[in-house]
């Protein structure tokens, strides 16, 4: 079997790519970092079990060069049978305050790529009655988050996409899948956290991310049992089947929970100054 990984020289990709190679199948991996690569395909190649693997560098918002690292992929080894679309990023920052040019690249990163990794294998699963592909969203598709408007959009928008294409591939032989991660330790997800309004951590909480290897492995899983959806938390699962029942609830209770934090942040703001004389250099949260 081949599976070809987008987004596979780290996180949540790579982790996946690891996995299956560990299986013995093989395994194709596009990424845009060149040198991230070449680590990422030894990482494989230490773990295989008599699978090849292959690399190959490209930006997955680009259709025309995806398309010519697909062929590339299919070329070294054989058809793609598993399309993993995991290229992804975000950039955390409020809408007004996010430049247009990132705001841009998370849309055309997020949704595009997908669409244009998916693109770059239907035709020949297609021609063939059979492959597999998953589309890898994230917890944040099913909520809008502070901080998140393109990340939320972005990710969102793949489960509709999702849900289109599950409906053109019946009859195809094409199984098309969604799955929605929570927060998963990645370098991504690092630098992220360094830049998470606090805001958004009032909603999002303080769980503990899961680890790359953990969601790969609920993915493969997912894909074994021919599953359409996957959902990794009972909350995450809550949100996407009763949504519209929980939400008014939950939208309630975080703009009071953000009052609060405003009056406390206000409070430690106002103890500063008395006992120092000095303003505290605090903001308020305008709400």
């Amino acid at each position: 079997m081949h599976v070809i990984v987008t987004g596979g020289s780290s996180g949540i990709g790579l982790a996946v790519a690891k996995a299956y190679a560990a299986r013995g199948e093989r395994v194709s991996l596009i990424a845009r970092d060149a040198a991230r690569l070449d680590q990422a395909v030894r990482d494989v190649q230490a773990v295989s079990k008599g699978g090849s693997s292959f690399a190959v560098s490209a930006d997955v918002s680009k259709h025309e060069d995806l398309a010519f690292a697909v062929k590339a992929c299919e070329t070294a080894n054989g058809p793609c049978d598993v399309l993993i679309a995991s290229a992804g990023i975000v950039e955390p920052a409020a809408f007004d305050a996010l430049s247009a040019a990132a705001f841009d690249q998370q849309i055309t990163t997020n949704l595009l790529g997908t669409a244009n990794a998916a693109r770059a294998v239907y035709h020949s699963m297609k021609a063939r009655g059979q492959g597999t592909i998953m589309v890898v969203s994230s917890g944040a598709a099913l909520i809008g988050l502070h901080g998140y408007a393109a990340y939320c959009a972005s990710k969102s928008a793949l489960k509709g996409f999702a849900e289109a294409v599950q409906a053109e591939a019946v009859g195809t032989g094409i199984r098309v899948s969604i799955c929605f991660p929570p927060d998963t330790l990645t370098p991504q997800y690092q630098r992220e956290m360094t830049m998470r309004p606090w805001q958004a951590e009032v909603l999002m909480g303080k769980v503990k991310p899961w680890t790359a290897e953990a969601i790969a492995q609920r993915i493969i899983a997912g894909i074994d049992r021919n599953r359409s959806k996957i959902h990794f938390t009972p909350s995450l699962m809550a949100l996407a089947y009763l949504g519209p029942f929980i939400k008014p609830l939950l939208s309630q209770w975080y703009r009071y929970r953000l009052k609060r934090g405003a009056r406390e942040t206000h409070a430690r703001s106002s103890t500063v100054h008395l006992k120092t004389g000095i303003s505290s250099g605090i903001d308020t949260p305008k709400l």
